[in-house]
């Protein structure tokens, strides 16, 4: 079985991902996909035996907008991502729209941040390729699976930085992962 395959398994098996892809997908956001932990999760879990939703703390919903990049835009759609769930998801799911991160990166994490160009792009920026997969529920079911790095870092569980982006978050956030996984192996380069 691909890693393509396993991964849309693990996926489709972890009921709270589905709901939010279903519900993603009926708000039919311009360029959108759920990635980062609410995606390699789950694997992580699979692969060590945890149930689907250990160490799952919200569902990052990207969107890319760039006909309005104003805060204020963002928010009405925020709010309205928020009227279609239900607790305790509605407080779990977090969106922003990928077209503006740009805008507050750099006064939030100290890094620049260059402008994106469409949401798959943000995976290429992670801090890890471990972390860099998405994916998106489409009209007739199928998972389309968004991963720049590919998925071998994901299913032989490795964290290593972004071969692409140095970041200066790789070692905080190594420690967060592997107190929760033990198992992953941290590879500093």
């Amino acid at each position: 079985m691909s890693l393509e395959a396993r991964l849309e398994a693990i996926v489709r098996e972890t009921p709270d991902l589905m709901r939010v892809l279903g519900v993603a997908r009926e708000l039919d956001l311009p360029d959108w996909l759920i990635f980062s932990g609410a995606v390699y999760q789950p694997v992580l879990n699979r692969l060590t035996g945890r149930s689907a939703s250990y160490g799952i703390k919200d569902y990052d919903l990207g969107y890319f907008d760039a006909s309005d990049t104003s805060y204020e835009a963002e928010d009405v759609v925020i709010r309205r991502v928020a009227e279609a769930f239900a607790p305790p998801l509605r407080e779990m799911v977090e969106v922003r729209n990928q077209a503006r991160v740009h805008l507050w990166f750099e006064g939030k994490f100290g890094e620049p941040y260059a402008p994106l160009t469409h949401s798959s792009e943000a995976l290429t920026r992670f801090v890890s390729p471990l972390f860099a997969v998405g994916v998106r529920l489409e009209a007739d079911d199928r998972l389309t699976i968004v991963a720049p790095f590919g998925l071998e870092d994901l299913f032989a569980m490795r964290l290593r930085p972004n071969p692409s982006r140095v970041t200066g978050g790789f070692e905080r956030t190594a420690t967060s992962v592997t107190a929760r996984w033990p198992e992953v192996e941290v590879q500093r380069r």
